[in-house]
Parts: C-alpha cells; sequence; structure tokens
C-alpha cells in the first residue's frame, strides 16, 4: 500500500512539475504576444480629423482638398518622430449641408480614422455642396465621441474645421467642445473661408484658442496651382510599372485594384501635376495595402499562404504551391522597391525645382494645414 501511495506521489509530482513548465511556456508565449501587441499599439500616429463645410458657398473649399490631397500626405510622409516614421490615420466629415439629417445636426461622418489613401480620396471626390445651417461646435463634438482617437498622449491627434459661417451656430456651444477637445489631449484648429478679421469677428479664433490651436483664413475660391517640372512624365511612367506590381487578392482584390485605377484618373483630372504627387504617395511607407495586395501582405505578420483560398487569387497564382507563390510575391516586391527608390530620387530634384520655382502660397487650405501640423508636431518632438 506505501510503494502505491509512493507512486502515486510521484506521479503526481510530475504532474505538477510538467504543468508548472508548461504554464511557464504558455505565459512566455503569451507575454510574447501581448508585447507584439504593444509594440504595435505603440507606433506613433498622426490622426487628422476634416470636418469639412458643404454648404452652397464652399464648392471652392471641397475642390482645394481634393487637389491638394496628395501633396498633404507627401508632405507628412516625410514626419519622423524618435527616428520612427508614424502612421497617418485621415477621417472625414461634412457639415452644413441640408441633404443631411436636421436632427444630427446636418453632419455625416464619411469616413471613420482610415488609412487607405485610395477609399479616402475616393470620399473627397464623393462630396458635393448643397444649403446650408452649419453647426462648428456640434460637428466638433460628434467628430470626438463617434472617432476612436486612442490613448497614446504620443500620438498627435489634430481637428481640422473649415467654413465660413459664424462658428458660434447651433445648439451646443463650441467653447465647450472646443474645451473638451483640449482635455483629451486633441487640437482643434479652425479654418475660416474668407476674410481674416471677419473670421475673428464670427468667433473662428477664439475657437482656436480655446483649444489651444491655430486659426487661418484662406481663400477657398483660390484655384490651386502646379509647377511643371522636367521629372514629371518619368514619375507618371513609373505610375504604370508600380501599379504593375500590385496582386490582388481576396473578395475584395479586384474591386480594390479598381479604386487604385480610378484614384489615379481623379487625380490626373486635376492636372498632371497632381497625378504626379499621388504617384510620389503611392510610393511611401503610408500607402499600405495589405488587405488586398500580397505584396503589402507578406510583410504582415499575421498573414498565412495556407490561409488563402484557391477562388481568391488571382489567374497567375491559382495552380501555384505555397513557395511558388511567395518566390512570385518576393520577386513583386523586389519590383515595386526598385521603382519607389526611382521615384524617390526622382521626387528629390523634382521638389528642389519646385521650390526654386514657385512662390510661397500661404492662402490655400494645404499650406494652413501644414504650417498648422508642424508648428503643433515640434510639441511632441515630431521632425521633418
Amino acid at each position: 500500500m506505501k510503494k502505491i501511495f509512493k507512486t502515486i506521489l510521484v506521479i503526481m509530482c510530475m504532474m505538477i512539475v510538467l504543468s508548472c513548465n508548461a504554464n511557464e511556456k504558455n505565459q512566455r508565449q503569451n507575454l510574447n504576444a501581448f508585447e507584439s501587441k504593444i509594440n504595435i499599439k505603440d507606433k506613433h500616429h498622426i490622426k487628422v480629423a476634416l470636418l469639412l463645410d458643404t454648404s452652397n458657398s464652399m464648392d471652392g473649399l471641397i475642390d482645394q482638398a481634393k487637389a491638394q490631397l496628395w501633396d498633404m500626405v507627401n508632405e507628412l510622409s516625410y514626419a519622423k518622430c524618435d527616428d520612427e516614421k508614424p502612421n497617418l490615420e485621415i477621417a472625414l466629415y461634412e457639415y452644413g449641408n441640408d441633404r443631411l439629417n436636421a436632427d444630427e445636426g446636418y453632419i455625416r461622418q464619411v469616413l471613420a480614422f482610415s488609412d487607405d489613401l485610395d477609399e479616402i480620396s475616393k470620399q473627397l471626390f464623393s462630396l458635393t455642396t448643397n444649403g446650408g445651417n452649419e453647426y462648428c461646435g456640434h460637428v466638433i463634438q460628434t467628430s470626438l465621441n463617434q472617432l476612436k482617437w486612442g490613448n497614446n498622449a504620443d500620438d498627435l491627434k489634430l481637428i481640422f474645421i473649415a467654413g465660413n459661417e459664424p462658428f458660434s451656430q447651433g445648439k451646443i456651444n463650441y467653447q465647450d467642445a472646443t474645451k473638451q477637445a483640449h482635455k483629451s489631449n486633441i487640437t482643434v484648429n479652425t479654418i475660416f473661408c474668407g476674410d481674416y478679421n471677419q473670421g475673428i469677428a464670427n468667433f473662428w479664433k477664439d475657437g482656436a484658442d480655446k483649444a489651444h490651436g491655430d486659426y487661418m483664413a484662406i481663400n477657398h475660391n483660390h484655384e490651386t496651382t502646379y509647377v511643371a517640372t522636367p521629372y514629371d512624365d518619368k514619375i507618371l511612367m513609373l505610375n504604370q510599372k508600380l501599379n504593375n506590381t500590385y496582386i490582388a487578392y481576396g473578395h475584395i482584390g479586384e474591386q480594390k485594384m479598381a479604386l487604385q485605377a480610378e484614384q489615379d484618373v481623379n487625380a490626373s483630372g486635376y492636372s498632371e501635376e497632381n497625378a504626379v504627387s499621388r504617384t510620389v504617395s503611392k510610393s511611401s511607407h503610408l500607402y499600405k495595402n495589405s488587405s488586398w495586395d500580397l505584396v503589402d501582405a507578406d510583410q504582415d505578420n499575421e498573414f498565412s499562404y495556407e490561409s488563402l483560398k484557391k477562388e481568391e487569387l488571382p489567374n497567375e497564382l491559382k495552380n501555384k504551391s505555397v513557395t511558388e507563390m511567395k518566390a512570385y510575391v518576393s520577386k513583386k516586391r523586389k519590383e515595386r522597391k526598385t521603382i519607389q527608390d526611382d521615384i524617390h530620387q526622382l521626387n528629390k530634384k523634382r521638389r528642389a525645382f519646385i521650390a526654386s520655382q514657385k512662390e510661397d502660397e500661404n492662402n490655400s487650405l494645404e499650406n494652413a494645414m501644414i504650417n498648422a501640423i508642424k508648428t503643433q508636431a515640434k510639441k511632441k518632438k515630431y521632425t521633418w
């Protein structure tokens, strides 16, 4: 009986040791996974919410936003924080349009925070103007409550609200909304479309001051001017080659590739130079498409070739093994890297040429936003 008892005791001890080892191993794995998630979350973000007045008088503002999107993205792509290139997320609201729901303050969230630059472009081009009841306090508070701003104190969190009616209109007090933003570490910048002093009289400056932001006035009917450079044609030719490196997969692959082509057309519809700016954006680290492009997805730690369904693969990969698919994707990635490097080199020359030819334009949406972002970014150790 004693022998049996000893044997049972030994077995129980062995089970406890094995269980402890297993638990320790699981804890290490869980800790590694947790640390991995923390590292992802800790990556710096620039979060920009654009609140655009889409009443009848704002056609010029919307046109400027469409025309200058890619120049703004390019400027933000040069930002660094602690030698790290931050991610960019943009949210979009429209307000002051009579077609919108009156009970909701004539406000619509067009797009929540997104790093999908093609989708952002698509939504900007979908905006149209109509009517006008502009409630600035209401749309600011709505964006504060609806958007996922996150808790990272090092993130740069900015609201840009643009319009031309009194800032004090509506049931929600703009002072309360802007103070709430400041408490949440979110800076509100106001852009009055019209005369600088008139904007002050209409409380646009006070709205910015309450949230420690910048007040700006722009000529929203000013047409965006571009400087043609000797490098534009070469960059546009590289854009065609760049598009050929994308490998669409999944149920949204073909749709997203079509969207990419559509936004190329939208950009070129403004000017050749605007299409060049978009190409430069597409060559930057901010243009990410891992949800539908295998070249980008291959760099994602959570991506698995084994999970791909044959029917969701492009024809050139349907009958290939995992090893063959990886080799094909690797080849396309190298091609893309070479093309991107070529675009970067040409863009350096392009920027230098533009700087030597272009006069300062401080009265546009792009310049107003970039100047404000750079000023406020310095407070959080962001550099360019």
